[in-house]
């Protein structure tokens, strides 16, 4: 690796863990505007997405100019194609959130209802998953990455479980149902966080070992995240 394209290396790296950082606290805020109608968060969620938005486009193009300018080879070209991929995954992670805080907003205006319990230990677990696959990249652990990939089934299974749970009370009490889907909403977004941790856990393999596990996923292990 060259002195200059370390250095570059170095810049984009950086700038990838402030990005992380930005959405991972976008996620639980919105969480908690939703749960606990705080609805104040609203506004920052919103202004971090821009933010975001900025830093996304900032990462890619200095990616680009790294590959056009020191035209990188084997592991050099991974570590680049690996951080422009899980660049976009954090930025469809990032608006995520902000569509959980939109929800947030309509939903301070339904009254007293119930959040079903297991959404917020939904919402742990997603929030885990990406904190893990940031760990895995920092790390260049693939085992810790293999776990996140697991840990989906687990989610999955969750969110069913609260859907089922909202069509019951939507049956029993349909005067719920505007409550009722806006809480599927969020589990639904929820599950697909999750599913973006997971790609990155992908790129992160793709990066160590330079295997492709995508649409694999079944085949690896299921072994639960700790706590």
């Amino acid at each position: 690796m060259s002195k200059h394209f370390a250095r570059d290396y170095g810049l984009i790296h950086q700038q990838l863990l402030d990005l992380f950082a930005i959405v991972e606290k976008m996620v639980n805020e919105s969480i908690v505007a939703f749960c606990e109608k705080r609805h104040q968060l609203v506004d920052s969620i919103v202004q971090a997405s821009a933010t975001v938005d900025q830093m996304e486009v900032a990462i890619e193009e200095n990616c680009l100019k790294s590959l056009a300018l020191f035209q990188p080879v084997a592991i050099e070209l991974r570590r680049l194609a690996t951080m422009m991929k899980i660049n976009g995954e954090l930025e469809r992670i990032s608006h995520l959130a902000r569509q959980i805080a939109g929800v947030a907003l309509a939903f301070r205006d339904v009254g007293q209802f119930r959040v079903p319990p297991r959404l917020p230990e939904l919402s742990a677990n997603a929030v885990r998953m990406v904190g893990r696959s940031l760990d895995s990249f920092v790390n260049l652990d693939t085992r810790l990455a293999r776990e996140v990939i697991g840990h989906d089934n687990v989610v999955d299974q969750m969110h069913r479980l609260i859907v089922d749970e909202l069509v019951q009370k939507m049956k029993q009490e349909p005067q719920t149902v505007e409550a009722a889907l806006s809480c599927f909403s969020v589990s639904k977004h929820l599950e697909r966080i999750a599913d973006h941790a997971v790609k990155i856990s992908e790129d992160v393999i793709y990066l160590v070992d330079g295997d492709i596990v995508r649409h694999r996923s079944q085949q690896l292990a299921d072994t639960p995240l700790n706590s």
